[in-house]
């Protein structure tokens, strides 16, 4: 058993918890953390925790996991608009937020790697603990579906994350390892809102016509926390023989949370 894998001691040899603190949140250090962090998603809709794993790290939990992906990894292909619905009562089917895009990606689920570095992480109390303060919540708990808990994605050359708006109030991602090029993250914060839709506004960006478009280049190791209902997102194409790898964990207010069969199916292929 790798050093990594070892007991609470081995969450320290994961996690830079010298930088980032998460189990001591009540220290004068986690405090400012979690005031950054707050700031960031109030201003920009998401923080970014560069060098959140320690050296190496990222790689040896990629290579854990990428040899999955040739045979036991679910292919999802599907054509979508950035609601990732069928039409809007609202819109004219001619629309530019009605125009449909590519999403390809490769998943592996929880079930798959029991043990990993990746599920060491998702499933460590005090990171859980560390994002409901963030989020001013009492509380939250890692999801309970053995398969939507936590998820590791590639995305091999051609193959992008296209324009959307999340269902979930914030997604959680670790970047595990970057493409060579390509790759990119971007975004607009709060394009809509709950009571106005801005439908010109998402025709603007979705034609390239938004300057408050912005971007991001993750580096491998790093721990993103993105507030996406409102704020549409997508990663651009990757360039290179060198797949994009990324563990997107899922926890909730409510504990015991799970998909139901035909959720599991539809992401993932299969109910269990």
């Amino acid at each position: 058993m790798s050093e990594l894998n070892k007991g609470e001691a081995g969450v320290h040899a994961i996690i830079d918890t010298d930088r980032y603190p998460l189990e001591r949140l009540e220290s004068s250090r986690s405090i400012a953390l979690l005031e950054d962090c707050r700031q960031k998603l109030a201003t920009d809709g998401m923080f970014n925790l560069d060098g959140f794993l320690r050296p190496g790290v990222a790689e040896q939990a990629a290579s854990e996991i990428a040899p999955l992906f040739p045979d036991h990894a679910f292919t999802h292909a599907r054509r979508h608009n950035i609601y990732f619905q069928k039409g809007a009562s609202e819109l004219p089917a001619d629309h530019p937020a009605l125009v449909e895009y590519e999403t390809v990606n490769h998943t592996i689920c929880a079930d798959q790697i029991p043990g990993s570095i990746v599920m060491k992480i998702y499933e460590w109390p005090p990171l859980a603990a560390f994002l409901a303060r963030v989020m001013g919540k009492s509380a939250l708990h890692p999801m309970a579906d053995p398969l939507a808990r936590a998820n590791v994605m590639s995305y091999g050359a051609g193959e992008a994350l296209n324009w959307h708006f999340d269902r979930s109030e914030f997604t959680t991602t670790l970047l595990l390892q970057a493409p060579r090029a390509g790759g990119v993250f971007e975004y607009r914060t709060d394009l809509r809102t709950p009571d106005d839709p801005n439908f010109e506004g998402v025709a603007a960006l979705l034609e390239d016509r938004d300057p408050l478009k912005r971007s991001l280049t993750p580096k491998a190791g790093a721990l993103n926390v993105f507030k996406g209902k409102n704020t549409p997102h997508r990663v651009t194409p990757i360039e290179g023989e060198r797949d994009r790898i990324i563990g997107v964990f899922s926890y909730f207010e409510r504990d015991g949370v799970m998909f139901t069969d035909e959720e599991r199916i539809g992401f993932y292929g299969r109910a269990g």
